[in-house]
This record gives structure tokens, C-alpha cells and sequence, in this order.
């Protein structure tokens, strides 16, 4: 079981190999490192293209996850009847509106690419209690937990709910 990691953009680099193994990393902590993952890393036109077909959304955005299991309810590991059902599905980040984002908030590329990836990962598998998609961005998610974070060294609280 594994990370399929694909870059098909040239416009930011990417250290591939970091972010496999950072998200590798993830996957176990999650608990979700039997399941295969797909992560495409695509440029703002093929993200856009793929936000109009499926959401009909004619403009670019960071991350679009398409689960393999579609009747998951929320805290639920999906039971496969055979090896080709362990994948959790594929996650396209759109990696230069990221690094745009990750400018203009003063974040770490690779950190927030790979927190996307495993949040979304985390998403498709356990939903984490949400029920339908999340409209954060992980951007915006990594900066509120970093404050939080922040907040609770500040208040002296070592496990953060």
C-alpha cells in the first residue's frame, strides 16, 4: 500500500520525494497506511478544468479530492473485499495556487502540500465527523492551527481540542 505521487505541472518546483515522505508519515499517524492514495500535482489551468467539470466551478483552487468509496459515513473505515479496494481515492492539489496562497501568508510550500494531502486523505477516509465537504482551504486551516497552537502554549494547555 502506497502514495501514487504524480506532478504534472512545471511551473513550481517540487521536491517529490520529500512530500511522499512526509505524507507517508501522515498516513500512519492517521491510521489510513493500508489504503493506497493517489496525489496528482497539477498547474491552475487543469485544476480549474477539473473544478468545471465536477463542481462547475469555472476557477482555480487548491485541492479537489475524489474518494473511491462514496457511501462513507463519518468515523467509518471502509472494509474492502479485496486488495484493488484498499485506495482511498486521488487528491489533486493545485500546486501553484498553493505556493500563491503560501506567498501571501508566509507558509511553507511543501508543509502546507503535504498537510492538504493528508488532511484530505484523513476527509475521504473518517470525514472527521463532518458530513458532507469542507470549503476550508488548507491554508487557511494550517494558519487557524498554528494560531490555536499558538493560543494554547500561550494558556499552557499541551493537548489542543
Amino acid at each position: 500500500m502506497g502514495v501514487i505521487l504524480r506532478n504534472l505541472q512545471k511551473q513550481v518546483p517540487l521536491r517529490r520525494a520529500r512530500l511522499r515522505k512526509d505524507v507517508e508519515t501522515l498516513r500512519h499517524i492517521l491510521g489510513i497506511h493500508k489504503f493506497d492514495l493517489g496525489i496528482v500535482c497539477v498547474d491552475n489551468h487543469r485544476i480549474q478544468q477539473i473544478n468545471n467539470i465536477y463542481r462547475k466551478k469555472n476557477v482555480p483552487t487548491d485541492v479537489l479530492s475524489f474518494p473511491f468509496y462514496e457511501d462513507l459515513r463519518p468515523g467509518k473505515m471502509p472494509l474492502p473485499l479485496h486488495r484493488d479496494e484498499q485506495n482511498l481515492g486521488d487528491i489533486f492539489l493545485g500546486v501553484e495556487y498553493v505556493m500563491k496562497q503560501c506567498r501571501e501568508e508566509s507558509l511553507d510550500l511543501h508543509e502546507t502540500l503535504t498537510v492538504s494531502s493528508s488532511l484530505y486523505a484523513g476527509q475521504i477516509t473518517f470525514s472527521y465527523g463532518c458530513h458532507g465537504t469542507w470549503d476550508l482551504s488548507p491554508v487557511r486551516l494550517q494558519t487557524r492551527d498554528r494560531r490555536r497552537m499558538d493560543r494554547d502554549a500561550a494558556e499552557g494547555e499541551l493537548h489542543p481540542q
